[in-house]
């Protein structure tokens, strides 16, 4: 099942734009490592810090939860078929908190240890960016397909209000907002169109 990219509600926007931002905060930590590998020089782990502490901040501590407590119930609600996958899908969005604070032990390891506990934080990386990008890709080709087949008018506007309180610090809606030196500190490194500042 695809997304209706034609049909597509502020709800589903909202989260697809996360999706980009959380995956390029990934990749792009992953490219902070390659290029100081690159140059024979430590990485830079003043950014690496903010892009962990971002992860931890934004799509663990808010962006699951708008999916968990906000769509994933909308769609069981309207739907027997959805029960396993928004079961699995919730019980990653579960995981997710423990796969981060092991990625930001990771991390502590490699700031205070130095080089000898590096090659652990890139591994950590990499399971917790392929975990994410597979959880990411399983919500857009079955779950948000779904949504948009079962939920009603008055379910989507009931959405729309709710996900338009909360919003991404790296996406540009919030780029005065509290967030704003996070945005910053990772703006310089993260390339995606829609973010301000970047290009």
């Amino acid at each position: 099942m695809a997304i209706n990219t034609l049909r597509l509600r502020p709800t589903l926007r909202i989260l697809l734009d996360e999706h980009l931002a959380l995956a390029a905060v990934l990749k792009g930590m992953q490219a902070l490592l390659r290029q100081s590998r690159q140059v024979g020089q430590p990485p830079d782990l003043e950014t690496l810090r903010a892009m962990v502490f971002y992860l931890d901040e934004f799509p663990e501590q808010h962006h699951h939860r708008k999916e968990s407590d906000l769509l994933f119930p909308k769609i069981r609600a309207r739907s027997v078929e959805s029960r396993d996958l928004l079961d699995h899908l919730g019980a990653e969005h579960d995981q997710g908190i423990f796969a981060i604070h092991r990625l930001e032990h990771a991390l502590l390891a490699f700031e205070v240890m130095g080089d000898s506990r590096r090659e652990a934080f890139e591994c950590a990386l990499e399971r917790y960016t392929d975990f994410y990008l597979s959880h990411m890709r399983q919500e857009e080709q079955e779950a948000f397909p779904l949504a948009q087949k079962v939920l009603t008018t008055q379910d989507w506007d009931e959405l729309d209000a709710e996900f338009s309180l909360q919003t991404d610090p790296l996406l540009a809606r919030d780029r005065n907002g509290v967030y704003r030196d996070l945005y910053r500190r990772i703006a310089d490194h993260v390339r995606l169109p829609g973010l301000a500042g970047a290009g």
